[in-house]
């Protein structure tokens, strides 16, 4: 579960390395989990040509949660239940589109079925 403050990975190949979450778009929650909105601020950069990074360090943006650590309490409704070892997210623009070209891991199949069908499609893999 990310909450404000929560820090996080990039899992893409937009720049960003480490980024912070700033806010949460979803009604009375405090907290946020795979597939939900976040907005975030970028706290370092990956060592690449200034040529080839689109955002900068300290800049705003939307974010889309791909991966949560969850706690042992958590129940899924689904049959099988799906672990990750850190909390990840994939950078959006405003219109809601990737800013980056790839995802770097395998997504939850659960995202096909939401309406960013196109971050899917752009994944090295499916779990």
């Amino acid at each position: 579960m990310i909450q404000v403050g929560s820090l996080l990975n990039a899992s893409d190949n937009s720049g960003a390395k480490k980024v912070l979450c700033v806010k949460i778009y979803k009604k009375k929650a405090k907290t946020a989990s795979f597939g939900d909105l976040i907005l975030i601020s970028v706290r370092s950069l990956r060592n690449c040509r200034k040529g080839l990074i689109r955002i900068k360090k300290g800049e705003m943006y939307l974010a889309l949660i791909i991966k949560t650590k969850v706690s042992k309490n958590f129940i899924k409704t689904a049959t099988q239940q799906t672990f990750f070892s850190q909390n990840a997210v994939i950078l959006l623009n405003k219109q809601k589109k990737l800013i980056g070209t790839r995802v770097l891991g395998p997504l939850l199949k659960d995202l096909r079925y939401t309406k960013y069908l196109r971050i899917v499609s752009v994944c090295s893999g499916l779990l």
